[in-house]
């Protein structure tokens, strides 16, 4: 029996995305294609290399897919948004020393809150992505995100901060399958990005160049400053705090004779200070703007697996409340480079508790 439900497939342009869109529509959904328009004012060329979820090449694929998959296709414009939720946001956290992480504000403001919204409106019933996640409905009634099935790409991390409401009206298709199983699919029904590369690194800085890009947006040269020890030595001359992070090893130009890390980052005094390894290592982790998942809220100490960055492998550690929206985390063995900005997500297997963002450590 047909399913009548209407869903909005995300569509990059990419392989993920578009056997989401397949997937759907095998199951009898009434499927309708949207690239989301993000980007400023691009070079094309810029846009061509980089491949990404967000350039013109984007829109050119996904249309040729969804004509393939014979589903209706649009393109919104999110620029506003975009600019509002990510850009300046993204600028404005490197401004005050901390790193931030782009694509978590983009899941939550862009590619759901206001794709939710304008699917809503022309009558959806769902929107649906192509990441790799699984949306799970617990026995409390709240939904979570379970690991997908695939844990090398597995994209929980980029989706904690998610409400149950964005939760409740999404679909993850993809979750349930290894990246070469999808890969397999697209090729079994001829989808001409079965072989695309994935995107990397932040769509909107190609090259990378974090601090040239915030100079270019906001038209200034940003103002060198001192490095220092922990007890306030000066060892030399940086090329401003957005060009560093915390944890940052290479690009210092500092000898010093012994390896050194950016430890802190000091908007205030225009500071980044330098320690050794063991300066950057500690067991605690505080967070604020906390979104809690598989829980309404946290009530008493909670033993948890957590990832304190994308990449990282993740490690136990206790959380417990210390204020309203602020919580500690304790972990059993020391962590390298807690960094103001990134995300701490906890874990109670393969469901997602909660997560905030990284203030520091105690």
């Amino acid at each position: 029996m047909k399913n009548t439900k209407k869903v909005v497939v995300g569509m990059s342009g990419g392989v993920d995305s578009s056997v989401a869109a397949f997937l759907l529509k095998e199951q009898g959904y009434d499927v309708i294609g949207v690239t989301m328009q993000i980007w400023q004012d691009e070079d094309r060329v810029i846009e061509e290399e980089n491949g990404g979820c967000c350039g013109l090449t984007a829109v050119d694929d996904a249309r040729r897919v969804a004509s393939d998959l014979d589903i209706p296709y649009y393109v919104m414009n999110f620029k506003r948004e975009f600019k509002e939720n990510v850009i300046d946001y993204f600028i404005d956290e490197y401004l005050h020393g901390r790193t931030p992480n782009p694509c978590i504000a983009c899941n939550r403001y862009v590619k759901w809150e206001s794709l939710l919204k304008r699917s809503m409106d022309i009558g959806a019933d769902y929107i649906a992505t192509g990441h790799y996640a699984r949306i799970k409905k617990l026995p409390n009634g709240r939904y979570t995100l379970q690991r997908s099935a695939t844990l090398a790409k597995d994209q929980t991390y980029a989706l904690y901060n998610l409400t149950q409401e964005q939760l409740s009206r999404t679909l993850m298709p993809v979750g349930e399958y290894t990246k070469d199983e999808v890969r397999e699919i697209a090729e079994q029904i001829k989808l001409r990005v079965a072989n695309k590369p994935d995107s990397q690194d932040i769509c909107f800085v190609p090259d990378g160049d974090y601090a040239g890009f915030i100079e270019e947006t906001l038209d200034t040269k940003l103002q060198t400053g001192n490095f220092v020890t922990l007890d306030g030595k000066i060892l030399g001359k940086h090329k401003g705090i957005v060009h560093y992070t915390v944890g940052q090893r290479k690009g210092l130009g500092l000898a010093l004779g012994y390896p050194a890390f950016v430890i802190e980052i000091r908007p205030e005094t225009n500071e980044v200070v330098i320690g050794t390894n063991e300066d950057s290592l500690s067991i605690y982790v505080r967070a604020n703007k906390l979104n809690f998942m598989s829980i309404e809220d946290l009530t008493e100490p909670m033993r948890v697996f957590a990832k304190i960055r994308y990449n990282h492998k993740g490690a136990w550690c206790t959380i417990e409340k210390t204020g309203e929206d602020e919580v500690l985390c304790t972990f059993e063995e020391q962590q390298r480079a807690i960094t103001p900005g990134q995300a701490v997500v906890f874990y109670d297997g393969d469901y997602v508790v909660g997560g905030g963002t990284i203030i520091g450590d105690k």
